[in-house]
C-alpha cells in the first residue's frame, strides 16, 4: 500500500478520531495534517509495521496528548481558548443539548484519560489496542477508563 492510498482510505476517519479528541473541527484538522505530514516523512517505517493504522493512530494521539507542551516559537495560537465560564450555546433538541453537555464534561477530563475513553467507547478499540496507541501498560490504560467514567459519573450526579 502506498502513502498515497492510505491517506484516501483512512484520512475522513482519522478526522473523526481528531475531533472526538479535541471537541473542535479546526483544531482537529491541524492535528491530522501534522500528523499526516509525520507519516509521509517516516512512510517506510510506518507501512512496515504490524498496523499502520495502529501507528497512525498513536502518532495522533501522542501529537493530541502535547498539544499544549510545545514551545511558545514552535506554535502560534490565533485564537485564544474559549473561556470556561461562558456557557457554551446549545440547540432546543435534547439530544443537542446532551451532546454538548458531555463535550464540556470530556473536555474537562486530562488528556490521557480522555483519549483512552474516546479510542474504547467511540473507536471501539480493546485494551491492548488501547495500550499500544498510548504506549503504556494496560492496567494503565484500565486505571484511565475507569477513573475517566468516574469524574463523568460524578459529575453527572452533581449536575442537574
Amino acid at each position: 500500500m502506498t502513502y498515497e492510498e492510505f491517506a484516501d482510505s483512512r484520512l475522513s476517519a482519522l478526522l473523526r478520531y481528531a475531533v472526538m479528541l479535541t471537541g473542535d473541527p479546526a483544531t482537529a484538522q491541524d492535528l491530522v495534517q501534522e500528523t499526516m505530514v509525520r507519516v509521509q516523512l517516516n512512510w517506510r517505517r510506518v507501512a512496515r509495521s504490524d498496523s499502520p493504522d495502529g501507528y497512525v493512530r498513536r502518532i495522533l494521539t501522542n501529537q493530541f496528548i502535547d498539544l499544549r507542551r510545545g514551545s511558545w516559537w514552535r506554535r502560534v495560537l490565533l485564537r485564544a481558548d474559549p473561556d470556561p465560564s461562558v456557557p457554551v450555546a446549545s440547540d432546543h433538541a435534547d439530544e443537542s443539548a446532551e451532546r454538548d453537555r458531555m463535550w464540556s464534561l470530556l473536555a474537562k477530563l486530562p488528556r490521557r484519560q480522555r483519549a483512552a475513553l474516546v479510542l474504547r467507547y467511540y473507536e471501539d478499540l480493546p485494551d491492548q489496542a488501547i495500550a499500544d496507541i498510548l504506549g503504556c501498560p494496560v492496567g494503565t490504560v484500565r486505571s484511565a477508563i475507569s477513573r475517566g467514567l468516574g469524574t463523568l459519573r460524578a459529575e453527572l450526579v452533581v449536575t442537574p
